[in-house]
């Protein structure tokens, strides 16, 4: 337990779910450090292989804490520096599932798109609301919803500050799956137990490439995807797993 989240453990999946239903979840900062402190943990935890992030019913992250941010001045900001701590989740290597129900705005949609996998309420709702109050998303939503959607549809959400349905982001391909607001928590979690049965390294080593090729050239890409192919066939997993194809049975991965 933290003072903003709480966190448990079903099995293999680890859960880091927001707490701050008073404010529907807005993020302030010791709250971004007690997630990304947990998201490293479970990171460092052998008995750990997929984290879920999730909300309550009402919202995920409905934004940044304004309150928090209303008398800070440039200097003060540059001297705090604080989205390094936002950077630090980009290192996680285990998958991150978000499940999202109610709001994701702002910061709360931010960190939605910090994730691998998002399940989303078919009611919820996503968006950059900043400008509306003077400013824009600082924690990297103007580069990752580019990266996902493209410049001038990301352009126009972002200039306007409208809400993005949950329909729409799944359109978009920023949501995976659309499922039923009662149903969200319970299906992210049945995709990641199965997630939590495929080899470890596999899953670590499939997320480096993958991200790698959204941010690298074709070549670049090509040659982590190689090494992280040689480098796999080190693993007992590599071995289990093709012993158990040859005698017609399902593997059991370690992780070594």
């Amino acid at each position: 337990m933290g003072k903003y989240i709480c966190v448990w453990k079903e099995k293999e999946v680890a859960v880091i779910q927001l707490n701050r239903p008073k404010v529907l979840n807005a993020l302030n900062r010791p709250m971004v450090d007690e997630i990304v402190e947990k998201l490293e943990y479970f990171d460092r935890d052998e008995t750990v292989r997929v984290i879920i992030i999730t909300g309550n019913e009402r919202a995920f992250a409905a934004g940044a804490d304004i309150d928090e941010m209303a008398n800070d001045n440039p200097i003060t900001l540059e001297k705090l520096n604080q989205f390094a701590v936002w950077d630090r989740i980009a290192l996680i290597k285990k998958p991150i599932i978000c499940a999202v129900n109610g709001y994701a705005l702002g910061g709360g949609f931010e960190l939605a798109l910090n994730g691998d996998i998002i399940f989303a309420a078919e009611n919820a709702v996503f968006g950059f609301p900043e400008v509306n109050i003077g400013v824009m998303p600082g924690a990297g939503g103007t580069q990752r919803l580019t990266k996902v959607i493209g410049k001038v549809k990301a352009l126009e959400y972002i200039w306007l500050g409208e809400p993005m349905s949950a329909k729409e982001a799944y359109q978009y391909g920023i949501v995976n799956r659309l499922v039923a607001p009662e149903l969200v928590f319970e299906e992210a979690m049945k995709f990641a137990q199965r997630l939590a049965k495929q080899p470890p390294l596999s899953l670590r080593l499939i997320k480096e490439a993958v991200n790698k090729a959204v941010d690298s050239s074709l070549v670049d890409g090509l040659q982590l995807e190689r090494k992280n192919f040689y480098l796999l066939f080190a693993s007992k997993d590599q071995k289990e797993g093709m012993q158990a194809f040859a005698e017609k049975r399902k593997p059991n991965f370690t992780g070594e």
